[in-house]
């Protein structure tokens, strides 16, 4: 078992930020568990107990909907470079889209928003580090450009085309409310 912590210290802060990806754990009482990998600069720390993840557009959409009926979620570093290392933050998450008056303020922390589909918040309550010494080294070349590239063709309504026909239904059949 690893080392577990109520709160972030900061160096598992300095850690988080030289990350290049992050993946996101939800589910709901029933279906399917999803674990998506996320990348760009779409991750912040807000304090030792809170952070930010801007969640971009994409094929699917299961967070969205898994966070209405359970909260809980799981957001899982790996260190690929330098010193092993996973960690783990739990907690509680919150969705905002860019109607709520959350999202218009937590936008401001990113630079990268083409394709922005919503800000989800977490207040975390656990935070786990433990040794990652079966992790692979990868070495980092840079990041897609695809996804930026897409949205910025799309724009603004083409984006809530692509929503609304792609991400407005989960896996298994639920609403997301995009």
């Amino acid at each position: 078992m690893g080392k577990q912590l109520e709160s972030l210290t900061s160096k598992l802060e300095e850690f988080i930020a030289k990350q290049h990806i992050f993946f996101v754990g939800t589910a709901m009482k029933d279906g399917r568990v999803n674990v998506s990998p996320k990348g760009m600069d779409t991750f912040k720390v807000i304090n030792a107990n809170k952070a930010i993840w801007l969640n971009l557009t994409g094929s699917g959409n299961e967070t969205a909907t898994h966070i209405q009926e359970s909260n809980r979620m799981t957001i899982m570093f790996c260190s690929f470079e330098g010193k092993p290392l996973i960690l783990r933050l739990y907690g509680k998450a919150k969705g905002y889209h860019s109607r709520d008056p959350q999202f218009q303020e937590y936008i401001k922390c990113f630079s990268e928003t083409a394709g922005a589909r919503q800000i989800f918040e977490l207040d975390i309550d656990l935070v786990q580090a433990s040794c990652g010494f079966a992790v692979p080294f990868m070495d980092y070349v840079e990041e897609r450009t695809q996804l930026r590239e897409s949205s910025l063709k799309k724009g603004t309504e083409g984006l809530k085309d692509y929503w609304k026909e792609k991400n407005s239904i989960s896996l298994d059949g639920h609403q997301t409310h995009i």
